[in-house]
């Protein structure tokens, strides 16, 4: 049975959130006396990343108080006074800045992520990159979209002529890492969340992420998908919850995961 059609108000909200939570993030872009902490796995976190997560929560519980939220730095918030789960059965996922490290070097591949899932699986996702001025964002059966223009994946079916990104080699394992470099593509490490923008608008072939976390990929599914292209951890699950994300335009995929095999 098909999935039914997001609707268009989730999707129209999503994206508007997603700009807000940007408009947040970029009263803070590379001002010099921007304070950079660290949580307990040594990874950075800035007053913006709090403060955008902050306004997305007030936002989304505002407008559907009963759906829950799952977020990087607040974590997971029940939908509904009372409930043990969301009282709609929808979850939204959020990432206020994807890509911490590049916005505290005042780099502008950083992100703002928004995603909703429902009974059926991913049904929006919103990558917003306030300093580049682009939004890439999907509903379920209602196309992708580059800044209010329909994007679609590349036709690119030659690993070795195609652009392939990832995050960075620290999480590859060698043996994968060594077939990657072996395997004739571009690789450029234009990575996060910008990596799966470009494979959504045809600029790149694939965007690779051995590991990852719920919120770094949950939009991912839904744009790739609509866009044309294929979405799935580096197993082949298409799942989003597994730890790994795979994007590619489709027509390399298989050859993307035998780097993994």
């Amino acid at each position: 049975m098909t999935a039914p059609a997001a609707e268009p108000g989730l999707v129209d909200f999503a994206v508007a959130a997603a700009r807000q939570a940007g408009a947040l993030t970029l009263e803070q872009y590379q001002r010099p006396d921007l304070a950079v902490d660290h949580k307990p796995d040594g990874s950075p976190i800035t007053g913006a990343d709090i403060e955008a997560e902050r306004l997305l929560r007030r936002l989304i519980a505002s407008r559907f108080p009963d759906d829950a939220i799952l977020g990087e730095e607040g974590g997971f918030e029940e939908g509904g006074p009372g409930t043990r789960s969301a009282a709609s059965g929808r979850l939204w996922v959020i990432d206020p800045i994807d890509g911490t490290k590049a916005f505290a070097q005042g780099v502008p591949l950083f992100s703002n992520l928004v995603a909703l899932v429902d009974e059926h699986g991913p049904a929006v996702g919103v990558i917003n990159l306030p300093a580049l001025g682009e939004c890439v964002w999907a509903g379920r059966g209602r196309g992708a979209w580059w800044n209010g223009r329909p994007c679609r994946v590349s036709e690119r079916s030659a690993i070795d002529e195609s652009c392939l990104c990832t995050s960075g080699f620290s999480y590859w394992p060698a043996e994968a890492r060594g077939r990657l470099l072996g395997s004739g593509a571009r690789v450029r490490t234009w990575g996060d969340a910008y990596g799966y923008a470009l494979v959504a608008t045809g600029r790149a072939e694939a965007m690779i992420d051995p590991e990852c976390f719920d919120w770094d990929v949950a939009p991912m599914a839904v744009i790739i998908a609509e866009a044309g292209g294929r979405f799935s951890d580096r197993t082949g699950s298409p799942g989003w919850r597994n730890g790994s994300g795979v994007a590619t335009n489709g027509r390399v995929h298989d050859e993307v995961l035998a780097l993994f095999a």
